[in-house]
């Protein structure tokens, strides 16, 4: 059966035919006139809710920020003051004592600095490491949370790179960006009040060239912001190809899908360059603009306070000091223009990550969750309707297991096995009727007792790098190695889990690559039932088993199901057998139910299906 492509949140259609299209296209025509602004108000909900458990510390960093720019400022001050009076009494022969009060008022005001700066940079590191730390640990967490239709849309590419380029733009912002705006802006303000109390018309030359500045600042905000968002998704869509690619390697190399794959690549590389070109060819206009101005401005304060100074007007001091805070005054602008080069990235990765953080699971918590501290097993499906996109599935479906029941499901590709095994464990909901377990209905049972009554074993077999007995204490943790091993056991496993080198404290190795694929499955038997739930749903789980390998696990199955409730699916029906009940599925509907051993004695699907499996086992001698 072919993976859903539905989005978590995304309409279904139900058995009375409802266009589910109308609807979906009213609703992103909806969306699309006020996404703009919601992703700006999502990304500034998400940043606030990371920075208001720092508040208190926020205002003492304001305050070290604060004074260390008063210590600042007061350099070029004590400078001129030493010029214009400090100098003059030693040429008169009068002593050094304004000098030597100058000087250490400079050494005050610098020992000030050092240490607020200090302070400062270590609170502001502190507080930007524990809100990307906040915000990693919240985005891995949500993406756990987020349902299977979710992950089924939203590829791993997409997935790793929220969590990688995305968040460390942040991190970059926060650790170099947010103090070095913070001292720019209060620079800015702070040197141009000193400069206006200094001189006036001085000032006023200096301050005029803010026109241009503001000028060429709004056109690099405005170039930049699209190209910076252009340069987020370019990575992305590299980071999907690079996961992809190498997460199907074996078919890639199997296929000689290589030359293809790096024509993509290529293509998707060179956009991410030219993207990025696109950002450094800003900064190459933006920088060196902004220093053509300040260098400018300067030449025309040396001339005309020059000219001042030789009038008599101004003391050479002055001019000194103006001169040394309006260099002062252009470096903060410098500092801003890096800042924007980083803002407009984190602003980029912001909205992404804000966005997956208010993507609402398709299967929601229970408002109201009861519990089931002891399950019984019985399950019913209730005129069950559900689909993908415009494909139904199942158009309403009515099921009965009692309680330790173990039934088979067997028919053709697409006729609703595995659908139905999926919203047994809830990794879907019904779009119409219900699913209930013990009469409860599978959205109203506590997660955790859910997860813990219903355990789903797939063709998949995935296990987690570590080691082999790791990966079968996940289905229940902190198992004893005496629990482990009698459940290896019971499924036949531990014979080959006894021969590895280390034996059960065998690393598998990414994906249990260490293990053959039948072997992986075997772990998978052992991991669910140590588990020991309630219900056990097999979807196709001894696909990957050989002939001896199968035989061992049908005979730890009818020791391990017994007295309890389990839905086997399976094209082998040597599985099959082992069930109390099979029924023959057909474009989601129950065309046949009973025992094996009877529908296989009579004249409907079961029978022809049996039959022709029959043979195929004489073909191969396999019987």
């Amino acid at each position: 059966m072919s993976a859903p492509t539905s989005t978590p949140s995304g309409p279904q259609p139900n058995q009375n035919g409802t266009d589910w299209r109308g609807v979906a296209a009213e609703h992103t025509e909806n969306v699309s006139s006020t996404v703009a602004g919601l992703l700006r108000g999502r990304s500034r909900r998400l940043l606030g809710s990371l920075l208001a458990p720092h508040r208190r510390t926020l205002w003492v960093v304001l305050g070290l920020v604060v004074v260390q720019n008063l210590a600042s400022l007061a350099g070029p001050a004590l400078i001129g003051a030493g010029i214009d009076r400090g100098i003059p009494p030693l040429l008169r022969g009068e002593g050094g004592g304004t000098l030597a009060a100058v000087g250490v008022a400079f050494a005050v005001a610098t020992l000030l600095q050092v240490v607020t700066q200090r302070s400062f940079m270590l609170l502001t590191g502190r507080i930007g490491q524990d809100v990307v730390l906040d915000l990693r640990t919240r985005v891995f967490e949500h993406f756990q949370r987020l349902s299977m239709a979710f992950h089924e849309d939203y590829t791993s590419g997409r997935v790793i790179s929220r969590q990688t380029s995305d968040v460390d733009a942040i991190s970059e912002f926060l650790d170099g960006g947010v103090d070095a705006v913070v001292r720019a802006l209060l620079s800015i303000v702070g040197i141009g009040v000193t400069m206006l109390l200094l001189d006036v018309p001085l000032a006023l030359v200096g301050l005029a060239s803010f026109v241009p500045l503001f000028a060429l600042t709004l056109w690099f905000r405005r170039e930049s912001a699209t190209a910076y968002r252009t340069t987020r998704e370019a990575v992305a869509m590299v980071i999907v190809q690079i996961v992809e690619t190498l997460t199907g390697i074996r078919a890639v190399q199997a296929f000689r899908r290589e030359p293809r794959n790096e024509q993509i690549f290529a293509a998707l590389n060179e956009r991410y360059r030219a993207a990025s070109q696109k950002s450094f060819s800003l900064m190459a206009v933006y920088g060196p603009g902004m220093k053509l101005i300040s260098n400018v401005t300067i030449a025309l304060i040396l001339f005309y306070g020059g000219t001042r100074v030789l009038d008599g007007e101004l003391g050479v001091g002055v001019l000194t000091a103006f001169l040394l805070y309006l260099r002062r005054f252009f470096d903060p602008l410098q500092d801003l223009a890096q800042f924007f080069n980083a803002l407009q990235s984190a602003t980029a990765a912001l909205e992404k990550l804000s966005g997956v953080l208010e993507e609402a699971p398709s299967v929601p918590d229970a408002e109201r969750p009861r519990a089931l501290p002891a399950p019984r097993g019985a399950v019913r499906f209730d005129a069950v309707s559900f689909g993908y996109k415009e494909k139904v599935v199942l158009p309403g479906l009515d099921l009965h297991v009692p309680a330790g029941q173990t039934v088979a499901l067997v028919g053709a590709t697409g006729a609703g096995k595995t659908t139905i095994a999926r919203l047994l464990g809830r990794f879907y909901d019904p779009v119409e009727g219900r699913v209930l377990l013990d009469d409860v209905d599978l959205r109203e049972v506590e997660e955790h007792d859910l997860h813990r009554a219903v355990v789903t074993v797939t063709q998949e077999s995935f296990l987690f790098s570590g080691s082999v007995a790791d990966n079968i204490a996940f289905g229940r943790p902190g198992a004893s190695r005496r629990d482990i091993e009698e459940a290896a056991r019971r499924i036949g496993a531990h014979e080959f889990i006894a021969a590895l080198p280390e034996g059960y404290d065998t690393d598998v190795r990414k994906r249990g690559g260490r293990l053959s694929a039948g072997q992986r499955q075997l772990v998978s038997f052992a991991r669910a039932f140590l588990a020991d739930p309630a219900v056990l749903v097999l979807d196709e789980a001894t696909s990957s088993l050989d002939i001896p390998h199968e035989r061992l696990v049908q005979s730890a199955l009818r020791t391990i199901l017994a007295d309890r409730t389990a839905l086997i699916i399976a094209h082998r029906l040597s599985t099959v057998e082992i069930a109390d009940r099979v029924l023959v599925l057909s474009d989601g509907r129950v065309v046949e139910d009973g025992p094996p051993h009877e529908l296989a004695t009579g004249t409907g699907p079961y029978a022809r299906l049996h039959h022709a499996w029959r043979q195929s086992l004489h073909r191969t001698g396999a019987a």
